[in-house]
């Protein structure tokens, strides 16, 4: 039955425009068109967010950070396993991924480290990725949205690890 949704939404959406006399090619181009100006908008400032978490992870600086950062998520029940995937996660989706791929091979799947992993890597977004994404330019002023994120991000990570243990 999903197979048929994707094929029975596009279909949808020609009938729709052929009932309104809207040249559906057309306004396909068109909007064609202005995806590619948005692309071209938006790759300098996303290039930069994604050589700098490169150059972050590379450096050695995130296992840095996530060694000084230790202590404290000990102090919150946080796993040290998930020190350098909670530095990572705000940075880069696929380098979480792959860190919580570890997770799951040096701690095994069913411990409680891969299961608040899990829960963080599943319920947190790659902030500094999205504010690229999004602002790309056009946004001037944050006015604090990424340092509300990272706080928000760090909240929910420790309600993760709370959840996790007594669930």
């Amino acid at each position: 039955m999903s197979a048929y949704i994707l094929p029975a939404f596009i279909a949808a959406n020609f009938l729709v425009g052929a009932i309104r006399r809207v040249p559906v090619f057309d306004a396909f181009v068109e909007g064609a068109k202005e995806a590619f100006t948005l692309a071209l908008q938006v790759f300098p400032y996303l290039a930069a967010v994604l050589i700098a978490v490169n150059l972050f992870k590379e450096s050695g600086l995130s296992l840095l950070l996530a060694k000084a950062a230790s202590p404290v998520f000990n102090a919150l029940g946080i796993p040290a396993e998930l020190t350098e995937l909670i530095v990572v996660r705000p940075m880069s989706g696929s380098g979480s991924i792959g860190l919580l791929a570890e997770v799951y091979r040096t701690c095994g799947a069913d411990s409680y480290a891969s299961r608040a992993a899990s829960v963080i890597v599943g319920s947190s977004e790659t902030v500094f990725y999205v504010a690229a994404l999004y602002g790309g330019g056009r946004v001037k002023r944050y006015k604090g949205a990424i340092a509300i994120a990272l706080f928000a991000t760090f909240a929910g990570t420790v309600i993760s690890c709370l959840l996790c243990r007594f669930l």
